[in-house]
């Protein structure tokens, strides 16, 4: 699986969990780890990150897992 988002200006990724993270700011691509390869139909993975900033501290507003957007709940 791949989930895209966008970081606000400034924001850039130190550390992560259950997933790899590229680039470190700007448009992200959170990628799999081998551990959680495959997201069964009506499952689900959890991730995060740490990131420092020196400009906004805005959430990212729009995601798209493979491809196709998602709703932001």
């Amino acid at each position: 699986w791949s989930l895209r988002f966008t970081l606000g200006s400034g924001q850039t990724i130190t550390s992560g969990w259950n997933a790899t993270y590229t680039p470190t700011t700007g448009q992200i691509t959170a990628t799999n780890v081998s551990y959680n390869a495959t997201i069964p139909a009506g499952g689900s993975v959890s991730l995060g990150f740490q990131a420092n900033h020196t400009g906004t501290t805005t959430e990212p507003s729009t995601f798209t897992l493979n491809g196709t957007a998602c709703t932001v709940a």
